[in-house]
This record gives C-alpha cells, sequence and structure tokens, in this order.
C-alpha cells in the first residue's frame, strides 16, 4: 500500500505543478484555490498515507486499507475536479457546492478510516 499511496501522491504533484507552472506562465493565479487542494489533498496527505503504510502499519493490504485508499482518491478527484470547473468558471458555483461537500466528506471519511486503520493496527500490535 505504502507505493501506492506513494506513486499516487507523485502523480497529484506532477497535476498541482503544472497548474502552478501554467497560472505563472499565464500570469492567471485564478486556479490557485485548486492548485492548493491538489498540492495539499492530493499529494501531501496522500504521501502522509504512504508513510503511515510504510512506517506504522507494516504495509497492510485489508479490504479496510483498499477501501480506505480509494475513498481518499475518489473524495480527492471530485474536490479537484469541481474546484478546477468553478475557479475555471465551466459551471455555476450553485451547481458544484453540492458535490464539493459531498467530496469534502468523502475526504474525511478517509481521514476517519485512516485513523480506525492505526487503531486496529495497535490492538493487534
Amino acid at each position: 500500500m505504502d507505493r501506492k499511496f506513494v506513486m499516487t501522491a507523485l502523480g497529484y504533484a506532477i497535476l498541482g505543478l503544472i497548474l502552478g507552472i501554467f497560472m505563472a506562465a499565464s500570469k492567471d493565479h485564478g486556479q490557485f484555490v485548486t492548485h492548493a487542494h491538489i498540492m495539499l489533498v492530493g499529494f501531501v496527505l496522500t504521501f502522509i498515507y504512504g508513510l503511515c503504510h510504510k512506517l506504522w502499519l507494516n504495509n497492510c493490504t485489508s479490504k479496510l486499507a483498499m477501501i480506505q485508499y480509494y475513498v481518499h482518491q475518489i473524495g480527492t478527484a471530485f474536490l479537484a475536479i469541481g474546484l478546477f470547473l468553478i475557479y475555471g468558471h465551466f459551471v455555476a458555483e450553485e451547481t458544484m457546492d453540492p458535490i464539493l461537500a459531498v467530496a469534502s466528506i468523502v475526504v474525511f471519511t478517509g481521514v476517519v478510516l485512516m485513523k480506525v486503520l492505526f487503531i486496529k493496527s495497535s490492538k493487534t500490535a
């Protein structure tokens, strides 16, 4: 799992940096919020999850670990795409708000599931 998280995190880093470079080159920083979320939720948090698996969770590949991975990735993807659509003025904010709310809750659920993984691993250690 650690490698899966790190590889995904690096994908988000590439995507976020491409968006950042585009904003700098075009001098249009309208996607700053999207860039920040891709870098923090996509890259940093996903990378931290990879470290958690490597250092403390013994790289477990349980069903719960897989669910946590996909919950986080789905929430992060919808969050990034939704923000891109809003800040790019492709879709009205009122239309995307419910989707972003659900995506945020899904990302939050991923954090809670990671906590559960830690609790379960400490009981078996």
